[in-house]
């Protein structure tokens, strides 16, 4: 996933709420984010699922969310959940799962 414009080091990375450590948890190249682990977006609520939530029958699915905290101007910034893209040559996974 790419990182918003103007992040420069020093900045946080966090997955789900959790902050992540680079090298442990991800890599950094140029203005890119890579996990080491698959990461999946919800796609769209679909007719059935919008059915059974209407009933009070949850259905739930992976929807991870990366968000990067970093200073712009000298004011903290938060770029709230970046688009999860596949990275280059990924295959295979569910239609969901992508890395970024």
């Amino acid at each position: 996933m790419k990182l918003p414009p103007g992040v420069v080091p020093p900045f946080e990375v966090y997955l789900n709420g959790v902050r992540q450590q680079e090298g442990a948890d991800f890599q950094r190249r140029g203005d890119e984010l890579l996990f080491d682990r698959p990461l999946a977006k919800e796609g769209r609520l679909g007719l059935w699922r919008w059915f059974l939530g209407a009933w009070g029958i949850g259905t739930y699915r992976t929807n991870d969310v990366v968000d990067v905290s970093y200073q712009a101007g000298g004011r903290p910034v938060v770029a709230h959940a970046l688009d999860i893209v596949a990275p280059p040559g990924a295959t295979g996974g569910a239609a969901g799962d992508q890395q970024g």
